[in-house]
Parts: C-alpha cells; structure tokens; sequence
C-alpha cells in the first residue's frame, strides 16, 4: 500500500459519465479519493450520503469515489442519492492494485478478492498527506473534513 508523503499514481478512468478522469485533473487543488466496495450497499451508500452531505465543508477539496462497479451502475447509484461528486468506474481493478486497496478478504470461510475501504487525501501536487484504512462508513466524512482542516 502506499505511505503518506508519496505521489498519488497517475490513472484514467471513467467517471459516472463517462468522462476519463486523470490525475492531471485534480492538480492545483486537495482531493479525497475514497475507495469502496459496491454501488448501493448499505455501507457503501452511508459512506457516499455522509460524503456527499460533507462536500460543502472540504472548502476547495475534490471528492472521488473508486469502486470496480461498472459505468452504468456508478451513474444510477449517484442518480439515486444525488451524489455531488464524481465516482470513477475500475472493473479491470488497475487503481485499485496500484493503490494496494485490492486484497485478499475472507467472510465465512470463503477467501476472495474485494476493495478494502480506504480513503487517501492528497494536497495540491497530488502528493498523499493522510490515508485512512480500514475505514467504518458512518462518521468518517467527518474524520476527513477534520484532516482537510
């Protein structure tokens, strides 16, 4: 996994609209890229819902979430919540591998591979300043505004 003080990896994937999105377009300003599991979970919507209710606090800040669901699923799940930010579609799991959040996981003896929830705030070189890992959905949009300042 990468460590605070590195540079975030350069990527381009495509967003709830099908715009590529890139590194490049985060220069200048703080990002929080959060990393999740599935679209329309219920941990994966109190995340998003805190996220999306908190945007207006992180000042100048982007918000990103990365998930490996698809496209079409990314824009009705932020259809469905009026998310305000964007949700970057990696189903071929590049981001994910490069960031180290793509892992072995296991539930009821059954080992496989899936997202571990964690959440990466980068400053305006995109260098990585904080990283939460192993994040709980609820309160931790307020760990993040906290951590932006």
């Amino acid at each position: 996994m990468l460590q605070t003080g590195e540079a975030f990896p350069e990527f381009q994937l495509q967003d709830q609209n099908g715009v590529t999105r890139s590194l490049a377009d985060l220069k200048g300003q703080k990002a929080v890229i959060y990393f999740y599991p599935k679209d329309d979970t219920s941990g994966c919507t109190a995340q998003a819902c805190e996220f999306r209710d908190a945007v207006p606090s992180f000042a100048d800040a982007r918000v990103i979430g990365v998930s490996p669901d698809p496209i079409k699923a990314h824009r009705k799940f932020a259809d469905k919540y009026d998310l305000n930010f964007t949700l970057l579609a990696d189903p071929e799991h590049k981001l994910l591998e490069a960031v180290g959040v793509w892992v072995e996981k296991s539930m009821y003896g059954r080992s496989y591979m899936g997202v571990a929830r964690t959440t990466f705030v980068l400053n305006e070189k995109g260098v990585i300043t904080r990283i939460f890992e192993k994040v709980k959905p609820q309160g931790h949009a307020a760990l993040v505004a906290e951590a932006l300042g």
